[in-house]
């Protein structure tokens, strides 16, 4: 099974870190799993069972698919199988060797637990091996007897469909391949009462919704599986999927304790950059006034100001040289009923430094307000530049420095920050990049898990695409965002955003193309943002009329004299 195995002598790979090994994978049990499909009469069936209750393991009375760690046996049984190429299955689960061997557990392993046995022979042979199955609980009876029955592993029947990583830090590690098959016609799936203590076959969605204690990979296998009409849909879309990732979890805390988050969930990079042994100290949610240590330069204290625009709320950063007194805060947020509490939370965070420069990537209300009062508590330099147009903008800002593109701060030996201009949400937009850490502190110029929102006249859709490219020249690793999470990999970041502009903007022009007369504004909302919840379509607005100006700029639409636009 993916989180434990009865093996005595499952392999794992290497505790150390030689050359070549891939250090997530320092200590895992190399194992396999087999999701088994049938066609129900109200839509395709997986089958799930129960592991054994066990004193001390938290997985006891899990339910999950068949499956375990791979066995030394396991890779003698190349000419029991079907379809024994061995470098195509190296090529598949892009290994260099030993592709083979996860097939073949995954077919003993469902043998072992379920009674299930996936191959190629008579039914008389097929039966005689199946009616051996209490003496074949090791890999070596198990290739023995099919042997001596004559039977043939039915690899060719497997498709390669995910593979994942248990979290580091837990006790037991896993490295699992999960396969995909269709049931074999005739035979019952029949618990062994040792790994296995019942079956069930259920429709997935039925099994998310059954209340039944899953591991994270169930669950999410299970939500996967549920989009397929049938068997056969579920059979041709693992066909059809690109190169098989592999997913690890990582060990994080929120107010449920200590536990698994997915690669989906945005505190997911954060986790591995700050805790990539697997503590589970890192926190996975952005709760207000927290400050956390994000390497030995920044800290990030989340202002108590979320809400639709804000996400989980105006992310305050401060910054430092290791072991230096200077001490520079980035953005110290709006100036609102929690602000007192939020700057005594910032001014703590600083000791036992001395705040000696606010810094200001735009003079959003969300961003810059309580740089007054922060000044009034520090006496620092504000550092920022004032919008071309004063919509939407903090009317309080007065910065004592303006800084020039490209200029640098020091904060000591050990701590540049370099002035990036990035116009486009707003005129005055400037992100901070930490050249030592290669982190880029984006503002609003990036958010994670949404798209900003360019508002005219001060945001500019051109000048933002732009800005956005522009980024695509710097030598980055991380982004840390006004709003969110540490984002890893952020020129793969940059041009997601870019395609997402482009497929909107490309959507905008359909649009007014297909209209038999000029449109508002409004009337174009509801077409060119169906994706969007309908109570956020005057927000969307903003943004389409920034996309309008663009298109009118590169000579593609326009507007008459009512304010309704038509392409050009």
């Amino acid at each position: 099974m993916l989180a434990d195995s009865s093996s005595t002598n499952a392999l794992q790979h290497p505790p150390g870190g030689p050359l070549g090994v891939d250090p997530d994978l320092q200590g895992a049990r190399r194992a396999a799993t087999l999701i088994l499909l049938r066609d129900g009469d109200a839509g395709p069936e997986v089958l799930l069972m129960r592991r054994a209750e066990r004193s001390g393991d938290s997985r006891s009375g899990v339910w999950v698919f068949p499956g375990g760690a791979l066995d030394p046996a396991d890779a003698g049984m190349q000419a029991l199988c079907e379809a024994a190429d061995e470098a195509a299955w190296n090529q598949r689960l892009g290994l260099p060797s030993g592709g083979l061997d996860y097939a073949v557990a995954a077919l003993r392993e469902s043998f072992e637990e379920v009674g299930l046995l996936l191959a190629h022979g008579t039914a008389e042979a097929m039966s005689s091996v199946q009616m051996q199955r209490s003496q074949l609980q090791t890999g070596a009876a198990f290739a023995e007897a099919c042997r001596g029955a004559g039977l043939r592993l039915a690899t060719d029947q497997l498709r390669y469909f995910s593979h994942w990583l248990t979290p580091p830090g837990m006790k037991q590690r896993f490295d699992t391949r999960f396969f995909i098959a269709r049931m074999p016609e005739g035979q019952t799936a029949v618990a062994d009462a040792a790994e296995a203590l019942e079956v069930a076959w259920l429709r997935p969605a039925d099994a998310l919704a059954a209340g039944l204690k899953l591991l994270p990979v169930t669950e999410r296998t299970l939500q996967q599986l549920s989009r397929h009409a049938s068997v056969q849909a579920a059979l041709e879309a693992t066909d059809a999927q690109a190169a098989v990732r592999r997913t690890m979890p990582r060990l994080g805390r929120d107010e449920k304790g200590t536990r698994p988050f997915l690669p989906d969930h945005w505190a997911w990079a954060e986790i591995g950059r700050l805790d990539p042994t697997g503590r589970g100290d890192v926190f996975a949610d952005l709760l207000p006034l927290r400050a956390v240590a994000l390497s030995e330069r920044v800290t990030r204290v989340t202002c108590n100001n979320g809400s639709v625009m804000t996400g989980p709320g105006t992310n305050t950063y401060l910054l430092r040289a290791p072991g230096g007194d200077e001490v520079a805060v980035l953005d110290p947020g709006p100036d609102d009923a929690d602000t007192e509490a939020h700057l005594q939370a910032v001014l703590a965070a600083a000791k036992p430094g001395r705040i000696t420069r606010i810094l200001v990537t735009h003079t959003h209300t969300d961003h810059s307000p309580a740089a007054r009062r922060l000044q009034a508590l520090t006496g620092a330099t504000l550092v920022g530049r004032v919008a071309s147009h004063p919509m939407w903008q903090d009317a309080t800002f007065v910065p004592d420095h303006v800084p020039a593109d490209g200029e640098r701060l020091s904060l000591g030996e050990g701590c540049t920050l370099r002035a990036v201009p990035t116009p486009g949400h707003a005129s005055n937009h400037v992100c901070w990049l930490l050249e030592e850490e290669r982190l880029l502190f984006t503002g609003d110029h990036v958010m994670q898990g949404s798209t900003v929102v360019i508002n005219p006249p001060d945001g500019d859709m051109a000048a933002y695409c732009a800005a956005l490219e522009s980024l695509l020249a710097l030598d980055l690793d991380w982004f840390a965002p006004g709003h969110g999470f540490l984002i890893a990999e952020p020129q793969a970041e940059v041009r997601r955003l870019l395609a997402h502009r482009q497929a909107r903007e490309d959507k905008v022009l359909a649009a007014l193309r297909a209209q038999a007369a000029p449109v508002t504004v409004q009337a174009l909302v509801p077409e060119v943002y169906g994706d969007v919840p309908a109570s956020r379509h005057g927000i969307a607005a903003r943004s389409l009329s920034a996309n309008l100006l663009k298109l009118a700029a590169q000579g593609q639409a326009k507007m008459d004299d009512e304010a309704r636009w038509e392409a050009a």
